[in-house]
């Protein structure tokens, strides 16, 4: 199963790395598919039990869901 999240979670981020070079109109689908793949990276993570992983994958999850809130809820 941690195999295929970790296909699911990389093929998510592609998409958002080429909402993001597609223009600012896709920002917000960027930052969205950008936190659905950080986040399901975060999973497999946990069960490789990899701290840089964990590390790199919480401050972006964090980061990524404080722009959505910055920009889309306040």
């Amino acid at each position: 199963m941690i195999n295929v999240i970790k296909w699911v979670a990389s093929i998510v981020i592609i998409i958002a790395v080429t909402l993001r070079a597609s223009g600012d109109e896709y920002h917000v689908y960027d930052l969205i598919f950008s936190f659905l793949g950080t986040s399901l990276w975060l999973i497999v993570s946990f069960a490789w039990k990899d701290k840089a992983l964990i590390l790199l994958n919480s401050v972006m999850a964090f980061t990524l869901l404080s722009g959505l809130v910055k920009d889309y809820v306040l």
